[in-house]
C-alpha cells in the first residue's frame, strides 16, 4: 500500500528530476484561468467559449513547436510521451515494411511497444550500445534493411544521461529512406533541439519532464517530407484525426507555457545544472574511492548523473533506505518496483555488483547548492556507516580479492 507520511514527518529533499519535475509556478498561473473562467470546449466552433479555448490551444501548439524548431501544424497533443511512442507510423506502412530498429537502452515504454509490434508480426532489432552508452553509427547503418520502416533512438537517456548523435542518425535515416523517431522526453527544454537540422520525423515530448503538468505531452509528426501514421486514438477526429478526444485546454496551456519558459531559460538552466552536477560528482569522488560515473563523460546532459561503486559493497536498496532525507532512485520510475539491477547498466557492460550499487541523481531548475551539499553529505555519511557494517568491506580492507572467492550456498 502507498506509504503515508506522518503529520510531523518532513518530506525528503527532492533529487529525482528524471522521474518528474515540480511544476513551475508560472505554468500554474497560465493554467488557472482555463480551469475556472475559460472553460469552453476548444472544439466548439459556434460561440465565444469555444473560440477562447481554441485560441489558447493554438497558442500552446506554437509554443511547443517553437521550442523544437517545428511548424505548429506538426504538433499533436497527447497524454504524454508513452502515448506518443506507440509507433503508429510502423503500422501505417506495415504492408510494405515490417522491420524496426531501436536500442537496448530505450525507456521501458519504448521496449514494450516494440514487443507488442513483434507480436503483430514485425521484426525488431535491438541494437547494443558501447560501454559509454552510445550507439555505433556504423553498426546502425549495417542494420538498416530494404524493409526497415523505422529507427527509434532516444535523445538523452533517462538513467545515465548520455546524448546520442541524433543529427547523424537523422541524416543517415533520411539517406536510407527510413523514418526516424526519437524519444526526447528527457531532452526537450534542456538542450537545443531543431527537428529540421536533425532530420527527425517523429519526436515524443512529455509535459511533466519540463516543469509542466502531468497527463499531457505531444508528438511531433513531420509534414514535409510527409510522415503518415495510424490514429493514436479514434473517435471524434480531433487533432486532425490523429488523436481523437477533447483536448484538455488547461493541460496544453500548461505544456505550452512550460515550453516557452524552457526556451527562454534554456542556456541559463543548462549552466546552473552543469555547475551543480560537477559540484556533486567532485565532492562524492573526493570522499568515496573508486566511484564510476556511468555513461560517456562528454556526450551527455549534466543533470542526469548515475554513480556506481563496486566498493560500496552495498545493495542500492540499502543505501536508498538509509538516505530517507533525500528522494533518490536507482533507475526509471517505471521500473522502480523491481529489485533487479538496471537493464541500462547491464547493456553498457556493467558488472552485476556495479549495477547493484548504483544510484541516480537528478538535478533540475529548482535545485540549489545547499541541496547538492546536503545530498552529498548524507550520501557520504551513510556509505561510510553501511560499510562499517559490511563484512565484505572488512575483507577488502584485509586485502582479499572478493572476485577470487568461490561462494557456496548453505
Amino acid at each position: 500500500t502507498p506509504r503515508e507520511l506522518e503529520k510531523d514527518e518532513l518530506r525528503p529533499l527532492y533529487m529525482d528530476f528524471q522521474a518528474t519535475t515540480p511544476m513551475d509556478p508560472r505554468v500554474l498561473d497560465a493554467m488557472l484561468p482555463y480551469q475556472v473562467n475559460y472553460y469552453g470546449n476548444p472544439h466548439s466552433r459556434t460561440h465565444a467559449y469555444g473560440w477562447e479555448s481554441e485560441t489558447a490551444m493554438e497558442k500552446a501548439r506554437k509554443q511547443v513547436a517553437d521550442l523544437i524548431g517545428a511548424d505548429p501544424r506538426e504538433t499533436v497533443f497527447t497524454s504524454g510521451a508513452t502515448e506518443s511512442q506507440q509507433y503508429c507510423v510502423a503500422r501505417f506502412y506495415k504492408a510494405k515494411k515490417t522491420h524496426i530498429i531501436t536500442t537496448q537502452t530505450e525507456h521501458k515504454c519504448v521496449l514494450d511497444s516494440c514487443r507488442i509490434l513483434e507480436a503483430e508480426g514485425f521484426e525488431v532489432t535491438y541494437l547494443p550500445v558501447k560501454n559509454n552508452g552510445l550507439i555505433d553509427l556504423k553498426q546502425l547503418q549495417e542494420t538498416i534493411r530494404p524493409d526497415t520502416s523505422l529507427v527509434s533512438i532516444m535523445t538523452v537517456n533517462n538513467e545515465i544521461g548520455v546524448k546520442q548523435p541524433i543529427k547523424e542518425i537523422g541524416h543517415l535515416c533520411r539517406s536510407k529512406n527510413v523514418f526516424f523517431h526519437t524519444d526526447a522526453a528527457q531532452a526537450v527544454g534542456k538542450i537545443p533541439i531543431n527537428v529540421n537540422d536533425w532530420k527527425v520525423d517523429l519526436m515524443s515530448i512529455s509535459g511533466h519532464k519540463i516543469s509542466g503538468p502531468k497527463g499531457v505531452g505531444a508528438l511531433y509528426v513531420r509534414r514535409r517530407p510527409r510522415v503518415r501514421i495510424e490514429p493514436l486514438q479514434n473517435g471524434g477526429g480531433q487533432e486532425r484525426g490523429l488523436r481523437s478526444g477533447t483536448v484538455p485546454t488547461p493541460l496544453v496551456v500548461g505544456l505550452g507555457a512550460a515550453c516557452e519558459i524552457a526556451q527562454q531559460e534554456l542556456e541559463y538552466d543548462h549552466k546552473c545544472v552543469t555547475v551543480l552536477a560537477n559540484r556533486l560528482v567532485q565532492k562524492i569522488v573526493s570522499e568515496i574511492p573508486d566511484v564510476v560515473k556511468n555513461g560517456d563523460p562528454d556526450q551527455r546532459y549534466p543533470g542526469k548523473i548515475r554513480l556506481s561503486n563496486c566498493l560500496f559493497f552495498l545493495k542500492w536498496e540499502s543505501l536508498l533506505m538509509a538516505l530517507k532525507d533525500v528522494a533518490l532512485s536507482s533507475g526509471s520510475a517505471c521500473t522502480s518496483a523491481s529489485l533487479e539491477p538496471s537493464y541500462v547498466l547491464r547493456a553498457i557492460g556493467a558488472d552485476e555488483d556495479l549495477a547493484h550499487s548504483s544510484i541516480r541523481f537528478g538535478i533540475g531548475r529548482f535545485t540549489t547548492e545547499e541541496d547538492v551539499d546536503y545530498t552529498v553529505e548524507k550520501c557520504i555519511q551513510q556509505v561510510k556507516r553501511l560499510r562499517e557494517m559490511s563484512p565484505l568491506w572488512e575483507m577488502v580492507q584485509e586485502g582479499i580479492d572478493l572476485k577470487s572467492i568461490k561462494w557456496t550456498q548453505h
